[in-house]
């Protein structure tokens, strides 16, 4: 994906337009049970001004992984961890590759003052011989 269809992309996953009843449907669960997540710690869900929730694509995915992960035993305790802990993995991934990107482009520079440093032989003021 493109830079600029990233950013649009992600702007669209984050942006917060779906009521609780949709947001319920879209993810297969009771609006109650949202309610129940939010109040656990496990959503977080955009307001409006007079307090509405509101959902976005990104919430609704995050309530999908809420689902499967209680519909292979973990207890509501069990689930936010392992949310914190995949947000960590994506923060710690997301540092991991601007270091690399910074290190490639330290690399670069180097290569390039070395090529500016260079000096062809012919051009050298000093040339030096073997002895022997």
């Amino acid at each position: 994906m493109a830079g600029r269809e990233r950013m649009e992309h992600i702007e669209m996953s984050t942006r917060a337009v779906y009521v609780i009843s949709v947001a319920a449907e879209l993810a297969g669960m009771h609006p109650q049970t949202l309610r129940i997540y939010e109040r656990k710690g496990l959503l977080d869900p955009a307001r409006t001004l007079g307090g509405s929730r509101r959902y976005s694509e990104r919430d609704i995915d995050r309530l999908r992984r809420i689902q499967d992960l209680t519909g292979v035993g973990l207890n509501l305790e069990g689930v936010r961890r392992v949310l914190e802990l995949e947000e960590e993995v994506e923060r710690l991934r997301q540092e991991l590759l601007r270091t690399r990107a910074e290190a490639r482009e330290a690399i670069e520079r180097t290569h390039r003052q070395y090529r500016r440093d260079l000096v062809p032989v012919n051009q050298a003021p000093v040339l030096y011989r073997r002895r022997g």
